[in-house]
């Protein structure tokens, strides 16, 4: 990275428009590589919108634009639910490309996996992520997770037949 750009990049952090999900650093089973560079995050979208004049006409028209909008937008939510309870939320990435957006640890070292899907028609694909991830991390040296979950745009909030729940957004929390 330029010295610059992280300058930039500081200036930024400093002035609270992003901040940096950490990557998640446990034992995995296979000989993948883990990733360790965070994620970051816009720590209130509605700056992203207003910056770029956005409608919802526009964010209509990209919705993968849109979903990186509100994956930054359930972040937000996880960590402050995470907070109290005495948690942090980290990402996952490994050199296979499996990627999990949100994992919520507790200082005792249960958590829960979350992946964060827009739309109802990404949920199949969301699932077999999250099952590939509990398949990865050595259970002899971690916990299994204590939930697997899809956080949501729209729907009701429901358990699916493979155990892994779907959370719509404007529930989560409760």
């Amino acid at each position: 990275m330029t010295e610059r750009k992280k300058d930039n990049l500081d200036a930024l952090s400093r002035l609270m428009i992003f901040e940096e999900q950490p990557a998640f650093n446990t034992h995995i089973r296979s000989s993948n590589s883990l990733r360790k560079s965070p994620k970051r995050h816009f720590c209130d979208v509605s700056l992203a919108i207003a910056a770029l004049k956005l409608t919802k006409e526009s964010l209509m028209n990209d919705l993968k634009y849109c979903g990186f909008l509100f994956e930054s937008l359930v972040y937000h939510d996880l960590k402050m639910y995470a907070r109290a309870n005495d948690a942090d939320v980290f990402h996952y990435r490994d050199s296979t490309g499996l990627e999990i957006d949100a994992l919520v640890q507790q200082s005792g070292g249960a958590w829960a996996a979350f992946e964060v899907k827009l739309g109802v028609g990404m949920h199949d694909e969301a699932a077999r992520n999250l099952v590939k991830l509990s398949t990865v991390i050595d259970s002899t040296k971690y916990s299994k997770p204590a939930s697997l979950n899809i956080v949501t745009g729209t729907g009701m909030s429901y358990t699916r037949p493979d155990g892994i729940n779907v959370i719509s957004l404007a529930s989560l929390g409760k």
